[in-house]
This record gives structure tokens, C-alpha cells and sequence, in this order.
């Protein structure tokens, strides 16, 4: 009965972790090995879970015309142990921000890596999924 129970709970462990690393696939929605910067200023911040949001109006490479961002972060309860709350960014500030680029570029979208706000000089910078 005990050999049952352990097996059942490893069974279990295994197949929790596999569904929770598959909900973190990334490498298929960003390029994971670049990076790019995006100035400009924020429009909108989503702080939620599982993925917090930073909608930033700066231009496309490109072309310079000037496009709304989708900057993917860490969820609100990872950066609320980073010191970063829903009050710590406000639509207007201006933002410098590095990331991984999405793998469709007409899509706009990065994976935050590093965000600085210049008028103050508060920047984060690590590592979330």
C-alpha cells in the first residue's frame, strides 16, 4: 500500500512539473537568444498573473513610425517579491526596455529582460517565467 501511495505521488509530481514547464514555453513565442531595446512611453501596465503586461508607444525599427508594444513580464505575485507593485509604474513614464524579441515582428511584442525609467533612475532587471 505504501509502495502504491509513493508511486502515485511521484506519478503525480512528474505530471504537475510537466504541465507547469509546458505552460512556459517561451522559446516558441520570443527569440530567446537576441535582444533588442524599445524607448519610449508607457501606455498601459497590466500587473496580474500568470504574466504581467507593459504596453510601451515607441517606434518599430523599421520604419521609426511609432507602434504599441506588448512587453510580456513576470507575474504579479514573482515581481511583488522583487519590489515591483501594480503603483510602481504609471501610464506617461518614459521607458527604456530590453527583451527578447517575439518571433513575428509585425506582432511588436518582447520579453522583458530590463526596464529603466530614466526620469528617476529606478530599473529592474532579472529573471521571471
Amino acid at each position: 500500500m505504501k509502495r502504491s501511495l509513493v508511486v502515485l505521488l511521484i506519478a503525480g509530481a512528474f505530471t504537475f512539473g510537466a504541465r507547469a514547464y509546458a505552460h512556459h514555453s517561451f522559446a516558441a513565442t520570443y527569440l530567446e537568444d537576441q535582444e533588442m531595446s524599445i524607448e519610449g512611453d508607457l501606455v498601459q501596465f497590466l500587473y496580474r498573473n500568470p504574466h504581467s503586461f507593459v504596453h510601451v508607444m515607441a517606434p518599430e525599427p523599421q520604419t521609426k513610425e511609432m507602434v504599441r508594444w506588448a512587453v510580456e513580464w513576470g507575474g504579479g505575485g514573482q515581481l511583488g517579491q522583487q519590489g515591483v507593485t501594480r503603483e510602481t509604474l504609471k501610464p506617461g513614464d518614459h521607458v527604456v526596455i530590453t527583451g527578447s524579441p517575439g518571433r513575428n515582428p509585425a506582432d511588436h511584442r518582447l520579453r522583458m529582460r530590463t526596464i529603466f525609467r530614466p526620469k528617476d533612475g529606478w530599473r529592474w532587471g532579472g529573471v521571471v517565467d
